[in-house]
């Protein structure tokens, strides 16, 4: 994350305020989050920006944190047609029946212990590691997984903030 101009970047400084809440939307579902974010612009570099968005998660309260999960599907079930879902869970595109099955048994498991989906920063990890990762968790605590939550969102919230100001062509330079 460069300190040079981002043309993404400078476009969600101006953007107005309507159009950039949705944007912020996008990346998370937390509408606390979103105004945070929204009300310390401009920001001068892509580091600034998810600098504000880790400060912003760090202030969410539990009912912001199951909001900002509400907008996650489960791990292996992306949102149909959502690119955005489909490219984070690509670790599970093609895995095995069984493990499929698997992770179904333990996303359910997990919610019905936690209340909310099992939430991960799944951008580069295999489904396997997201499996182990599920099994790991799902023996903690509801305070010890609001905080990995919170972290994890925290991970997704900045991908997200960072393909969304800066063009997929500049992030292969």
């Amino acid at each position: 994350m460069s300190s040079t101009p981002v043309p993404g970047l400078a476009r969600f400084n101006t953007a107005a305020d309507s159009a950039a809440a949705a944007e912020l939307h996008e990346v998370c579902a937390s509408a606390t989050w979103g105004r945070s974010v929204l009300a310390r612009r401009p920001y001068a570099t892509v580091e600034a920006l998810c600098s504000a968005s880790d400060a912003a998660m760090a202030e969410l309260t539990a009912d912001d944190l199951a909001e900002a999960m509400a907008g996650h599907p489960p791990i292996g079930r992306p949102k149909p047609g959502d690119p955005t879902s489909a490219r984070e869970q690509r670790g599970m595109a093609g895995v095995s029946d069984e493990l499929r099955a698997e992770m179904l048994e333990l996303n359910l498991d997990y919610q019905e212990k936690f209340g909310h989906v099992f939430l991960i920063c799944a951008t580069g990890r295999t489904g396997e590691q997201m499996r182990d990762a599920l099994r790991e968790r799902i023996d903690h605590s509801s305070e010890q997984e609001r905080e990995i939550v919170r972290t994890e969102l925290g991970k997704i919230n900045r991908i997200r903030l960072a393909r969304l100001v800066v063009p997929a062509e500049e992030e292969n330079r």
